[in-house]
């Protein structure tokens, strides 16, 4: 059997959950903050189980194209998706900038309400990957508190700043 290793990181906002939902459901809203100190660009976000996220990252000349499939949407509690690298034609592949990552995700944000504001559980886990792609991960998650707390430090700012509006 293998061992299969569990990203998890919990956070709470200092916003009611429905403004948090937003953020990670309105595209234009999403971009902002999702892949910080990059220019992101969201080519479809079809938030419905089946639908799909297709997502740029972009640096200089470079970028990194990721596929995500809904598998849940439970407004305004869970997400759950699939994600993947892809190439042009938004086909799944192996990671080009990370070799031996697993080719799939299972990917599970909920918020809950505490009070006014909201926790915010994300949980990634390898699917249908071998023991080499695990310990690739494994050896990852210290290091992604680092990128999603860049992301989440801008979406704090973006929520101030919709707080207002």
């Amino acid at each position: 059997m293998i061992d299969v290793p569990e990203y998890r990181l919990e956070r709470i906002f200092n916003a009611p959950r429905a403004l948090v939902w937003r953020s990670w459901t309105e595209p234009e809203l999403l971009a902002r903050w999702y892949g910080p100190g990059v220019e992101t660009i969201i080519h479809r976000f079809d938030l419905k189980p089946g639908g799909e996220w297709r997502n740029e990252m972009k640096w200089g000349e470079k970028s990194d194209l990721s596929k995500m499939v809904f598998q849940e949407v439970v407004p305004p509690e869970r997400l759950v998706w699939q994600h993947s690298s892809a190439d042009a034609d938004w086909n799944i592949i192996s990671s080009q900038m990370m070799p031996g990552w697993p080719r799939i995700l299972l990917t599970t944000v909920t918020f809950e309400e505490t009070g006014a504001k909201t926790r915010v559980c994300l949980t990634m886990v390898p699917l249908d990957s071998t023991e080499a792609e695990n310990a690739c991960f494994a050896a990852a998650m210290a290091g992604m508190d680092n990128g999603w707390g860049k992301g989440y430090a801008v979406l704090d700012e973006l929520i101030d700043q919709l707080k207002v509006e």
